[in-house]
């Protein structure tokens, strides 16, 4: 597997109150970024990713779980940079930028507890470019997938990595943190991972489709980066996240509801030459990747059990 290409990864959870956070730092101190959200995403900073803003690099990536209250883990992360120099320059300081998204984990473990500035300090300095763990760790620690029949349905969502190299020269790698209203679907359709009846998966979208989950508060949001070497502006950044949402159709099942906040965001560390569209394409393919690898390295937590852990399908089931 290649590593988000010029990134450090950092990790940091909280195992009875069910949440983290993760934090990705550009090794050269800074990186360009772009971003693309879906209906109801929790977010922090992101205007400034728009390709008219003024602010051209940022500083780090925060994603969290502890819905709204977990950004706050940004302020840990800010200070950590802010004492080793880094931000942008506006004369009397350097300020970090800092975006940042959240999703929803307050439906296990504790509620009252989230990622805080300690939280994100913790992600920062334990940050390393070889970081490869995957499953139940950092913001993917009480993502869940499969929630339209309420928690007792819910299977453990999680974090994954897929990467690969373009043409051998152009490093891509995505990171996705699982947290889905819907199921996870592997390559032939089956259900990987989602709504659960007992020791059985039921199709969302079916159950949706049906009326099921109407009333029921289905705040959710799957987070993901995507990575490259390649050298993209804004615009083109801003293109490629928007491009890396196909991966989440490719793999979810439903896909962008009204309840998903989706956040993509898409950075490059690099300076290697390399088609934007050629890297669109494997953009979508490895984010479906790392969505199916969030919920196969998944292990339960707060009765909440991995995809894994459950019982193998009879035949005609």
């Amino acid at each position: 597997m290649v590593p988000l290409p010029g990134i450090a990864l950092g990790h940091w959870h909280d195992a009875q109150a069910v949440t983290g956070c993760t934090v990705l730092l550009p090794l050269a101190g800074a990186m360009r970024a772009g971003v693309a959200v879906g209906a109801a995403p929790a977010t922090r900073e992101t205007d400034l990713l728009r390709a008219t803003a003024t602010v051209q690099e940022v500083h780090a990536l925060l994603l969290t779980g502890g819905s709204a209250f977990g950004l706050d883990a940004a302020a840990g992360v800010m200070a950590y940079l802010r004492e080793r120099g880094i931000g942008f320059d506006v004369g009397v300081a350097r300020v970090p930028i800092v975006p940042a998204a959240a999703l929803f984990d307050l439906s296990i473990g504790g509620a009252e507890a989230h990622p805080d500035a300690a939280a994100g300090r913790a992600a920062c300095t334990a940050a390393t470019p070889t970081e490869l763990r995957e499953g139940t760790v950092g913001a993917g620690y009480g993502a869940c997938v499969g929630r339209l029949l309420g928690p007792t349905g819910y299977t453990k969502g999680g974090l994954g990595l897929a990467g690969w190299a373009l043409d051998g020269s152009v490093h891509v790698g995505a990171l996705a943190v699982v947290n889905a209203v819907g199921d996870v679907i592997d390559e032939d359709g089956s259900i990987l991972a989602g709504t659960r009846h007992g020791e059985r998966f039921v199709d969302s979208a079916t159950l949706m489709q049906r009326g099921e989950g109407e009333g029921r508060p289905l705040t959710n949001t799957t987070l993901v980066a995507v990575a490259t070497d390649a050298r993209l502006d804004k615009t083109a950044l801003t293109r490629l996240a928007r491009l890396a949402h196909d991966g989440l159709a490719r793999a979810l099942s439903p896909a962008h509801t009204s309840y998903d906040g989706d956040t993509v965001f898409a950075l490059s560390t690099g300076d290697v030459a390399a088609s934007p569209d050629a890297l669109g394409a494997l953009a979508v393919s490895l984010v479906a990747a790392a969505i199916r690898r969030a919920v196969r390295t998944a292990s339960g937590v707060a009765g909440v059990p991995a995809a894994a852990e459950l019982p193998e399908p009879q035949p005609g089931e």
